[in-house]
């Protein structure tokens, strides 16, 4: 395995990066707390898994060849974001209970994360160019190809979990009808921004 602390500043700079996943996980922190988020954080991250785990079979190397396959799957995405975007437009605005400890969908979150991730083709093209640059040709390609995406997975949780904690925090500062206005029209406004980029992405 070549160069590891580069492939985790590397890493670590893709997951930081605002994205879809990121909007999703302050969303969640904002209007269910900590608690909330903890489901969609383990969606993304297992559904990186996934999507690592599809670039190393065919599925990959059909999305890396193939214009019609990349289309389809840029623009699933597209929709899927975009439709987040108006869900969330439409919803009242984000009313904080600062002591609520409600029940919380784990089951939901977890659901969208992971939808979130596997309809992003780019963290396919991220597996597929930039993580096997890193892998040592000459040694086991599974065990390394392995600790790579684990490690992905792991700066995954961890930034998000920072994200939420974060935004948890700042709840003080957004419990009124108005900052709860602002936060679903600005999550929702980044939603549709990103679904429209995807569309308009290539290769």
């Amino acid at each position: 395995m070549k160069l590891y602390p580069l492939f985790v500043l590397m890493a670590a700079t893709t997951v930081l990066s605002p994205g879809p996943g990121v909007v999703m996980t302050i969303t969640n922190a904002l209007r269910y707390g900590m608690k909330g988020t903890i489901g969609g954080i383990l969606g993304i991250a297992v559904g990186a898994l996934v999507v690592a785990g599809a670039s190393a079979t065919s599925l990959g190397l059909l999305l890396s060849t193939s214009a019609t396959a990349f289309t389809i799957m840029k623009l699933a995405g597209a929709a899927y974001l975009i439709y987040l975007g108006a869900r969330l437009w439409q919803a009242p605005g984000l009313r904080f209970d600062l002591n609520d400890t409600g029940n919380v969908n784990f089951t939901k979150r977890f659901t969208e994360g992971v939808s979130l991730q596997l309809t992003n083709p780019k963290a396919v093209f991220f597996f597929l160019s930039v993580l096997p640059q890193f892998i040592d040709r000459a040694t086991g390609y599974a065990v390394q190809f392995f600790i790579l995406v684990l490690t992905y997975s792991t700066l995954v949780v961890v930034i998000h979990c920072l994200y939420a904690s974060v935004a948890h925090r700042a709840r003080n500062w957004l419990a009124s009808d108005r900052g709860g206005r602002a936060v679903n029209k600005a999550g929702a406004a980044t939603f549709v921004l990103f679904g429209a980029a995807l569309a308009g992405a290539t290769r």
